[in-house]
């Protein structure tokens, strides 16, 4: 077993090595500036985006998950943060289209960069990564179905964390202060 778990990090590692560095700034610049985040994911990805709402809440930014009752309206001045790992989800798409019509701008998260989320996003973050679009055959990941992806983005999310963090001068005591004491 300890082979896979060799192979799953070295993997992890060349996929954080491919990330194109002017997109990931991009990604950190708009999040920095946005009057109000709100992201949305599926599945497993869903739980990679709800973990950076958290973050981006623990950094005293307005952020929101789709879906919760308490997410407010997106607008001129906020930001939607979708993933589409295997290029496109119907839910995605249908958000994206809402948000833009809102005048918000959106962030694609994405394995497939040439997919139908990534040609409708407004900046784009590309995560080369094996999703279920891409899990069968030969070269594919030790890693099943979409994990390598979901965890690509974990590590991802939590560098774009601390790259916000960096540019908006926020101390990790006051991210500590902005944690839950109901837990």
């Amino acid at each position: 077993m300890l082979h896979l778990y060799r192979e799953a990090l070295a993997e992890l590692g060349q996929c954080l090595s491919k990330f194109d560095p002017d997109e990931f700034e991009m990604a950190v610049r708009e999040i920095a500036s946005a009057q109000r985040v709100v992201l949305y994911g599926v599945g497993r990805e869903g739980l990679q985006i709800k973990g950076l709402a958290m973050r981006l809440f623990h950094l005293g930014l307005k952020s929101a998950v789709v879906g919760d009752m308490t997410t407010p309206p997106v607008g001129k001045g906020d930001l939607l943060i979708v993933s589409a790992g295997p290029g496109d989800f119907s839910t995605v798409s249908a958000l994206m289209g809402v948000a833009s019509a809102a005048g918000a701008r959106v962030l694609v998260v994405t394995a497939q960069p040439l997919g139908p989320a990534a040609a409708k996003a407004d900046i784009l973050l590309h995560v080369p990564a094996q999703t279920m679009a891409d899990d069968q055959g030969t070269g594919t990941s030790v890693l099943p179905m979409g994990s390598l992806y979901e965890g690509a983005l974990y590590i991802a999310f939590e560098l774009l964390v601390l790259a916000v963090r960096e540019r908006l001068q926020v101390s990790p005591a006051a991210m500590r202060a902005n944690h839950t004491n109901l837990e």
